[in-house]
């Protein structure tokens, strides 16, 4: 098939950035959309012109670097699938294509389609971890969790953390993110112990990072490609308030 390409060009923070349009001749509808990305560049090597540059690394939908806008749905057309695992079989021959970076504030663009999702691992490093002695550590099957915490906790840990649910936010919230994070360490035995200070110091990072706020949109939990529920959302405002009213020094959790 051969398509039209729309793709964004930026050169860094300070450059304007602008729309160029390209073409992809002869693809496979077999591939992945970064085959066919990866297409386009060795033509544009070999014509001498600058390839275009895109975040990417595992190509099993895993590790959440391939953080694309394509035709205005972040990670594309397909439901809970990353642009890595989307396939070009899902277009027709002819098709318009556009494809941009993430756009939010807290995501600055490095170049072309990659941004600076740091402000990301800055929220885990907050508070996503748990304190726990490293010592005489008991077995698995010592340590005893419901069920029904064990799922809660499985599917918040599914987030791999693209930031697909800040791009599509409206505010550019990453509520969903971070109560994804708090959600999955407060529901198991080690977590719980620090629950009430994670709960904060992972909140106020995310506003100092300059995410916005959640207004019930639920774009988050539709684009999001592992299914996340906009229920974490609710439970993590629970907690935040719960610990808020418990100790007015929210920033530490004391």
């Amino acid at each position: 098939m051969d398509l039209t390409l729309f793709i964004w060009r930026q050169k860094g923070q300070q450059d304007k950035g602008r729309l160029d349009q390209y073409t992809a001749r002869h693809i496979s509808p077999d591939m992945s959309f970064l085959e066919m990305l990866d297409t386009v560049n060795e033509g544009l090597i070999a014509e001498g012109r600058e390839p275009v540059a895109f975040d990417h690394d595992c190509r099993e939908g895993i590790c959440g670097m391939c953080s694309q806008v394509i035709n205005g749905i972040p990670h594309g057309p397909q439901e809970k699938t990353t642009v890595c695992q989307l396939h070009m079989r899902h277009f027709r021959d002819g098709d318009t294509i556009y494809i941009e970076p993430w756009r939010a504030k807290a995501f600055p663009v490095i170049r072309d389609l990659i941004v600076d999702r740091s402000s990301l691992d800055r929220i885990i490093q907050s508070g996503g971890y748990a304190s726990v002695h490293t010592g005489g550590v008991p077995d698995a099957n010592a340590v005893l969790v419901p069920k029904q915490d064990v799922d809660i906790a499985m599917d918040a840990a599914e987030c791999i953390g693209c930031g697909a649910c800040v791009a599509a936010c409206p505010n550019g919230a990453a509520m969903l993110f971070t109560a994804a994070k708090v959600t999955h360490l407060a529901m198991l035995p080690q977590g719980r112990v620090e629950a009430a200070r994670r709960v904060c110091v992972m909140t106020e990072a995310m506003l100092r990072e300059g995410f916005g706020n959640c207004s019930n949109h639920y774009e988050c939990q539709a684009i999001c490609p592992k299914g996340i529920k906009v229920s974490f959302i609710a439970k993590l405002n629970r907690e935040y308030l719960k610990t808020f009213m418990g100790s007015p020094g929210c920033s530490t959790g004391e």
